[in-house]
């Protein structure tokens, strides 16, 4: 069974917050595919490799097991639940429809102004990221940009949706910029464009590049 590195977390941490940061280490673990599908978990290692009893941990695989991040077994203890081909098509698929819904109400209602420097802002972190060749950096800028279009359009519904969806797609984006790392330039050309087409305020022009951005994850598959 795979252990998940050290936190430096005592008994002296009170129990909550010991729940709390194994639950946000494994899970990390698991969204940047440290853990892929099917690791097994041992709780007992996980208790003597953070330094913690086994109630805070425990607590930690039951929250990770209800977001189906895991999957708890009397036997083999927490099992990695992989995303399968067909779950990872309908995250996509929704993600796409969020966002493009967004952006044609941020450019209908005339928000673009006050997103783009924004977005500028964020593209200039991505170049630095594909510059060091630094994954963690890109993925969590990446997401950045998306959730900024989406936040913009101050649609609450879709906020809420994208935040259901945040751990499954930064899954993916990890999954595809370790297998295929030339996406890392490619994604930042494409969140060029993305900015430029909110720009110029071409909603059809941001769904066309969006769907063709969203089907370079596909090919993680």
């Amino acid at each position: 069974m795979q252990g998940v590195g050290s936190l430096g977390v005592s008994d002296t941490t009170p129990e909550g917050s010991a729940a709390d940061r194994a639950y946000e280490h494994v899970k990390r673990a698991i969204v940047r595919g440290d853990l892929p599908g099917g690791t097994a978990i041992s709780e007992n290692a996980l208790c003597r490799e953070i330094g913690v009893s086994r109630t805070p941990v425990h607590e930690a695989f039951l929250r990770l097991a209800a977001e189906e991040l895991i999957v708890l077994g009397a036997r083999r203890g927490a099992v990695v639940r992989p995303m399968s081909p067909n779950e990872a098509t309908d995250v996509l698929e929704m993600r796409e429809a969020i966002e493009s819904t967004a952006a044609t109400r941020v450019i209908a209602d005339g928000r673009v102004p006050e997103l783009v420097p924004g977005l500028q802002a964020l593209l200039a972190e991505q170049e630095a990221a594909v510059t060091a060749g630094d994954v963690d950096r890109f993925v969590e800028s990446d997401a950045a940009f998306h959730g900024a279009v989406i936040a913009a359009s101050r649609n609450a519904i879709a906020v809420l949706f994208a935040r259901t969806l945040r751990d499954r797609q930064q899954r993916l984006r990890h999954q595809l910029m370790r297998l295929q790392p030339e996406q890392l330039q490619a994604s930042l050309d494409d969140h060029r464009v993305l900015a430029a087409a909110l720009a110029a305020g071409d909603a059809a022009r941001y769904t066309e590049v969006l769907r063709a951005h969203v089907a370079s994850h596909r090919g993680a598959l």
